[in-house]
């Protein structure tokens, strides 16, 4: 890791990247994203060697949207412009957009090519240096990106691929003196160390995506009671529950509590759960022995609480190996329960019922986290005021996921700082550099 930080400093400072003009830098980045998509089922297939999504998802979140990610900050990258200040006729304020230098990247196993693309276009395109770590259990696809970064023509040294444990390298990157910016997406535990690392040492800035417990809010008047069920059951046992924005709490009205937990109940129970190399499969394995155990644990303290498990509940084995878990709803689930305060991370749903738009609100806020949320309802007036009021970086409305890159994505509270996505994850990757000029 030492030498990765010092080869990316080398490459800053003398410019080879950095000093590139803008146009040849966005030729780059093009190229890197043609040959992402030029290897996207290679790529694809290493990611779900390592993290179990199921392919069909993985190729269009993964390589599909790390390609389009690169395409669009290399289109971006020559559309930031500097400021002209307004002062004294006789002074010149400008302002410029310097590249911070050298940036640190941790990303982790669930979507690492998506999110590491997340990182590094915007990063690169502004003429940074960066070091990546990829997570221990998926490291395979970014391993693969720094090859096709180097055949693109990314000058050596610019981007350096460090696989290694969280404790060792992960740290070493993180109290480095040399590295100027750390972004990190992954648990609250790491994102704490890694402001601590800051401290520690050069207090370099410190950007983290972190945890989500997000609500999906249905009222009696969702426009589609069937269409909502369909789609929020995606919004969770998609990746086996593995997605930072997953929606792991379902309030719903108690109007058609029952009938909308029955059409959850009978969404989960026909999604295929198994190989996710198999083309029919629609739920891909959990990452790790230690966090399937981790889920079912959540799952057993639920029921210890009172909760009641209407499907799932449990391991599905299969004998192609991996470790599968049986898309989870849990009902009668109230505000201070385990699993309605804290993150599962994997197929794990949540339900509690409300009776007014105050209480939905309530619930909605009712914990540390604010990253996602989602909303079904027919009222104008309604939706606006939950979007108003729910806490959260990003509130869907009559829809649950999705997004593209001109949009930020980003959490409050204990959800995290900063944004990847849009043309706002740039500012993480500048610095403001004014020049004052007497005429």
């Amino acid at each position: 890791m030492d030498r990765a930080v010092a080869a990316a400093r080398r490459a800053f400072e003398d410019g080879r990247w950095r000093d590139m003009p803008p146009a040849g830098r966005k030729k780059v980045l093009h190229k890197i994203a043609d040959l992402i998509e030029q290897y996207a089922v290679e790529l694809t297939v290493l990611g779900v060697r390592d993290n179990g999504t199921e392919f069909n998802m993985a190729l269009k979140a993964e390589a599909g949207s790390a390609a389009g990610t690169f395409r669009y900050y290399a289109e971006a990258l020559d559309k930031i412009y500097g400021e002209v200040a307004p002062t004294a006729p006789d002074v010149l304020g400008l302002v410029h957009h310097a590249p911070v230098g050298v940036v640190g990247a941790i990303v982790p196993w669930n979507f690492p090519l998506m999110i590491g693309a997340w990182k590094l276009a915007p990063a690169l395109a502004m003429g940074n240096s960066v070091v990546l770590k990829p997570a221990e259990t998926a490291s395979l696809s970014l391993l693969k990106l720094a090859g096709i970064c180097a055949e693109a023509g990314l000058p050596d040294g610019v981007l350096n691929v460090v696989t290694g444990q969280g404790a060792v390298a992960g740290e070493a990157l993180a109290l480095s003196y040399d590295v100027d910016a750390l972004v990190f997406t992954g648990s609250g535990g790491v994102g704490r160390r890694l402001l601590e690392y800051s401290a520690r040492s050069n207090l370099k800035r410190v950007y983290l995506e972190l945890g989500g417990k997000s609500p999906n809010i249905v009222f009696a008047d969702a426009p589609d009671l069937a269409k909502a069920a369909k789609v929020s059951a995606m919004g969770i046992f998609r990746n086996s529950g593995q997605v930072c924005v997953a929606g792991s709490r379902l309030l719903v009205e108690r109007a058609v509590h029952d009938e909308f937990v029955a059409l959850m109940a009978a969404e989960a129970e026909k999604l295929k759960v198994g190989d996710p190399l198999d083309l029919e499969t629609q739920i891909g394995a959990v990452n790790s022995i230690p966090q399937l155990e981790g889920n079912l644990g959540f799952v057993e303290k639920a029921l210890a609480e009172g909760a009641e498990a209407v499907t799932g509940g449990g391991r599905i084995l299969q004998e192609t190996g991996g470790y599968y878990m049986a898309p989870t709803i849990l009902t009668g689930v109230e505000r201070g329960h385990n699993v309605f305060q804290n993150e599962v991370f994997g197929p794990v749903l949540s339900v509690t019922a409300f009776d007014s738009d105050d209480e939905a609100v309530g619930l909605a806020n009712a914990t540390d986290y604010g990253l996602s949320a989602g909303v079904w309802t027919s009222n104008l007036s309604r939706a606006h005021r939950m979007v108003h009021g729910i806490r959260a970086g990003i509130v869907h409305v009559n829809t649950y996921g999705g997004s593209d890159n001109t949009v930020p994505l980003g959490g409050v509270k204990q959800s995290g700082n900063g944004h990847d996505k849009s043309l706002h994850a740039i500012e993480k990757y500048v610095d403001l550099k004014t020049a004052w000029i007497q005429l």
